[in-house]
């Protein structure tokens, strides 16, 4: 590709299609202790004008790209001034522009006004992919996520009041075997009370030059649940999903030992046979070689 890419490049399987250009490297948290994705480089803004320079070049290739999404970690980290300039930039240069796309993280959401979200909205920045990971704050204290359930609400209030859609991530198995119970209650609680679009499921992979430091954070034996006790999860989690709006469900990340898509609460029952026939052993989980963050 003549894009060339500042990796590791992270991206939402939904967005394996379309344009991506780097307007930040690294994450600007990057404290989680369950992530390596940008470990390995520190948060930076890259120059104005050198991403500037790469629209140029992209819009030559793609000039009919719809759909582009910002990297890396969190674009929503940038001051709005500087968002706006990139946005007003793809405007002009991708004249088929439908939407922009970011990850966000709950911080980063809330430093911003109400009135600067929706100035962000007003040129396509529209879809925001947030990491709720849990909505227990035991939990996300013990993870180190720097977030809280009410910080979590607030930004996702803030987002739909901006007329910005937000696809969330939940994190299977990370309350290990003690606090599952506490996790998909505290998610249940969160998620049906709050406006969410999107809801997708990662299920919990430590990688070994995070899991010493995971353990150490966690503050207590944490032990890993096996499939089935994620599945179990799984189905108390959409078993309880009662959102105030009609959610897109996926649990089509390459971590999850099975994948689902479908609407809740239209497809809930569908969805709930799915997870039985995993569990009874009539459906196939993909096989663990196959699954990664």
């Amino acid at each position: 590709m003549p894009l060339g890419y500042d990796q590791p490049l992270w991206r939402p399987p939904s967005e394996g299609g379309n344009l991506i250009i780097q307007a930040t490297y690294g994450c600007s948290f990057n404290q989680c202790s369950f992530c390596t994705m940008y470990r390995s480089k520190p948060y930076r803004a890259r120059p104005i004008d050198e991403v500037m320079h790469e629209f140029e070049a992209a819009a030559r290739d793609w000039p009919d790209a719809s759909r582009i999404f910002l990297a890396d970690g969190d674009a929503l980290s940038l001051p709005v001034e500087h968002l706006l300039e990139l946005l007003e930039k793809l405007a002009q240069r991708f004249p088929r522009l439908a939407r922009v796309s970011c990850y966000a993280t709950p911080a980063n959401i809330l430093r911003k006004h109400a009135d600067e979200m929706a100035a962000l909205r007003q040129y396509k920045l529209s879809l925001l992919y947030l990491g709720i990971e849990s909505g227990s704050d035991r939990i996300l204290r013990k993870v180190n996520k720097g977030a809280t359930q009410r910080g979590l609400k607030e930004a996702l209030y803030k987002s739909h009041e901006a007329g910005m859609k937000v696809s969330g991530t939940v994190i299977l198995g990370l309350g290990g075997t003690n606090l599952a119970q506490e996790h998909i209650e505290g998610t249940l609680e969160l998620l049906n009370n709050a406006p969410i679009k999107q809801l997708s499921t990662l299920q919990l992979y430590l990688n070994e030059d995070i899991e010493a430091e995971f353990h150490q954070r966690y503050g207590a034996t944490f032990t890993m649940p096996d499939d089935f006790a994620i599945l179990g999860e799984l189905q108390q989690l959409i078993s309880g999903l009662n959102p105030p709006h009609p959610v897109l469900f996926r649990s089509n990340h390459a971590s999850n030992a099975l994948a689902l898509a479908g609407n809740l609460p239209r497809d809930r029952e569908r969805l709930l046979a799915d997870i039985e026939q995993a569990l009874n052993g009539t459906k196939a989980l993909r096989p663990a070689y196959m699954r990664g963050m």
